[in-house]
């Protein structure tokens, strides 16, 4: 399927009630945010004014998973301020313009008020791993997404652009961390995700 074909399922959605929001899911490297930020900018170039917003703003600080005992997993579902982030899309189905978090990936951290999605903006495109997981509470998403996308990428792929992505970061022993702690998210994601309208392989052009 092409982008304009993909951008044209979403355009057919109505709004929730005021805003379209958008899922893009998928597992750790999958894409999500180069695809996101793709349809933003080609639905803002046909006159629908498309901002996204990303998941990863709502990591919750290495302190507190420091203090709960789950750095060793940070990604997983549980190391998210999932309610935040549910209060978050909520806030999104309204008119106004709403602030929201940044996660800085060089630094690890994330930065409130960092994110803006205008009082103009028509459609969201939500990017995240966990935007369709049958857990609570992130089940309490499934029925704000207008439109759902979810990024299958073959593991091989996945495990060879998060070698390079920790390689950039100078992550030390990043296979460790890849096999204790990226496959477990990404089987995670794969297997426990409610079914999206729209299943991908690959980018699409």
């Amino acid at each position: 399927m092409t982008l304009d074909q993909i951008c044209a399922q979403i355009l057919n959605r109505p709004p929730t009630p005021h805003r379209r929001l958008v899922a893009i899911s998928g597992p750790p490297a999958s894409g999500k945010s180069t695809l996101a930020a793709t349809i933003a900018a080609r639905l803002s170039g046909g006159g629908e004014p498309s901002e996204v917003v990303p998941m990863d703003g709502f990591h919750l600080d290495d302190r507190l998973l420091q203090v709960d005992g789950t750095h060793a997993r940070k990604g997983a579902p549980n190391t998210f301020d999932a309610d935040g982030f549910v209060r978050l899309i909520r806030a999104l189905q309204s008119t106004d313009a709403v602030v929201f978090p940044l996660f800085d990936r060089d630094r690890e951290i994330a930065i409130a008020g960092a994110g803006r999605v205008s009082a103009t903006c028509r459609t969201v495109i939500v990017e995240g791993n966990y935007l369709l997981l049958n857990r609570a509470p992130w089940t309490q998403l499934h029925p704000s997404w207008a439109f759902s996308v979810a990024l299958h990428p073959p593991m091989d792929l996945l495990t060879q652009r998060l070698r390079a992505r920790w390689a950039e970061h100078g992550k030390p022993n990043a296979q460790s961390w890849i096999d204790t702690n990226d496959v477990p998210n990404i089987t995670e994601v794969l297997s426990q995700s409610a079914p999206a309208d729209l299943i991908l392989s690959e980018t699409p052009t």
